[in-house]
């Protein structure tokens, strides 16, 4: 037992001095090759190269979020130190050889705070001016999860920062024309994941490239012919699990298991036949032909078998209570379901709604509010009075949007089926779809409604100097 101790206690020691070395030494350009960040020999060429992308596309999106201020300010700073976590970490995999499993995961566990923390400020901010500019970033983020990922981690980045371009079209929109700022802010902030998957191409291609080499933290093996002084201590108790189940190492582990076990059966060779049972001539079928008539025994499923099934099926799906309250300036309507009377009457400007999983379900809400979103909802109707910002629809399917006053934009992103009423005032909001099918809008028209498809399918074409996209003619 002390000698578990004063492995686990060599551990918190590396963990420390990694951490001390890199608040006082990240970054630096003023240290010398024989001696860098503390280690002598100098950092791995894979470090050199992340350090110099945190000082080029990263600095450069850092710079530009400071120009901008406020809130994209603020989330500059915490995407920053979500990349020197990160930066820690390939200094720590280029000392050391990859560790199990569950140190693995205590390993990975600060970065994945740091994306939480991320995402959080975004939630808390949805009011916020810049909302766009936060949502490109905290759809992203995850990207940085590509140190955990087999054997493909460039496609992950990839596909984590093609979820920004949703929010990005949104500021190139917006700003274009009117402040090149914002433009340049999301031409560095892109950047970042460009140079990233650049990066990952060259030095981490299948995943991240851990030590070849035995550090003196880690245990040295002992050659198998001597005969230990001592019996092997027994292994290290599991580190905590990770705050957020991003990696899935538990799926890899159970595959791993399976095939050692399927191994080492494998490699029995003639042993493995000796649990077989001898058949005498007059238990063949081909040598006694009285039995080939005789139907083979059925056999029950063993008691195990049976209550395997049935526990199975009697476990039911985790269900959550129906939410319909106001938290700090947030309406929470959540798992609501066959509720056609849910009411939202008393709202004020600064207020915002989430509508989360609802099913089979109608809701009114009464007066002027910031903002609306409806996430994961089924068959649900939405009737509104005025939002000064954004309607949106996310990951839904057969929504139905009523506007009594005005809206001036409504958002419907990997949506089936969503039908939009509009009001006479509401007439020039702007309908932004992404990845969605199934879209109407209907206008007033002499009292009644006219519904109008929104385009599913575009053609695109050169016209000489750029590319040019329209509806294709079938949905005009």
């Amino acid at each position: 037992m002390a000698e578990v101790h004063g492995l686990m206690d060599r551990l918190d020691k590396a963990v420390v001095r990694l951490e001390e070395l890199l608040s006082t030494s990240c970054f630096s350009k003023s240290t010398g090759n024989d001696v860098v960040n503390g280690i002598n020999g100098g950092v791995a060429p894979y470090v050199e190269a992340f350090d110099a992308l945190l000082a080029g596309s990263l600095e450069q999106y850092v710079q530009n979020s400071k120009i901008l201020g406020g809130d994209v300010q603020t989330h500059a700073m915490l995407v920053e130190n979500a990349f020197k976590a990160e930066r820690l970490f390939l200094v720590y995999a280029s000392q050391h050889q990859q560790p199990p499993e569950a140190a693995l995961e205590s390993l990975l566990k600060p970065i994945s705070e740091k994306i939480l923390e991320i995402q959080t400020f975004r939630e808390k901010n949805r009011g916020s001016e810049m909302f766009n500019h936060l949502s490109a970033i905290s759809e992203s983020i995850p990207a940085l999860g590509w140190i955990a990922v087999t054997p493909a981690p460039g496609p992950f980045v990839k596909e984590m920062a093609d979820a920004a371009a949703f929010y990005t079209n949104r500021v190139l929109k917006d700003y274009k024309n009117s402040d090149v700022r914002h433009v340049d802010w999301v031409k560095s902030y892109l950047s970042i994941w460009n140079d990233l998957q650049a990066y990952i191409k060259e030095y981490h291609t299948t995943g991240t490239s851990w030590s070849s080499l035995l550090t003196k933290d880690a245990p040295q093996e002992k050659d198998s012919t001597s005969a230990p002084s001592h019996p092997p201590p027994p292994p290290p108790p599991p580190g905590p699990p990770p705050s957020i189940d991003m990696f899935n190492s538990k799926s890899r582990d159970d595959v791993s298991q399976d095939r050692s076990a399927l191994f080492a059966q494998l490699n029995q060779g003639e042993v493995i036949t000796k649990g077989l049972k001898h058949v005498s001539d007059d238990q063949k079928t081909h040598k006694n032909p009285k039995l080939r008539g005789q139907a083979a025994p059925v056999r029950s499923p063993t008691k195990s078998q049976a209550s395997d099934s049935s526990s199975r099926k009697s476990n039911p799906q985790q269900s959550h209570p129906p939410l319909l309250e106001l938290e700090g300036k947030k309406w929470r309507v959540e798992f609501q379901e066959g509720v056609n009377n849910l009411v939202i009457s008393d709202t004020e400007l600064k207020q915002v709604a989430y509508i989360y999983k609802c099913k089979k379900s109608t809701l009114q809400i009464k007066g002027k509010i910031n903002s609306i979103i409806i996430d994961n909802c089924t068959k649900l109707g939405l009737v509104f009075d005025n939002v000064v910002g954004i309607v949106e629809v996310i990951n839904s399917k057969d929504v139905q949007i009523q506007v009594i006053g005005k809206v001036p934009t409504i958002s419907i992103n990997k949506t089936d089926g969503c039908h939009v009423y509009l009001s006479e005032s509401s007439i020039d909001c702007e309908i932004v779809s992404a990845k969605s099918s199934e879209m109407n809008i209907l206008v007033p028209h002499n009292g009644d409604y006219k519904e109008f498809p929104v385009p599913e399918q575009f053609k695109t074409s050169w016209d000489g100097s750029k590319l040019v996209t329209e509806p294709a003619e079938m949905m005009g």
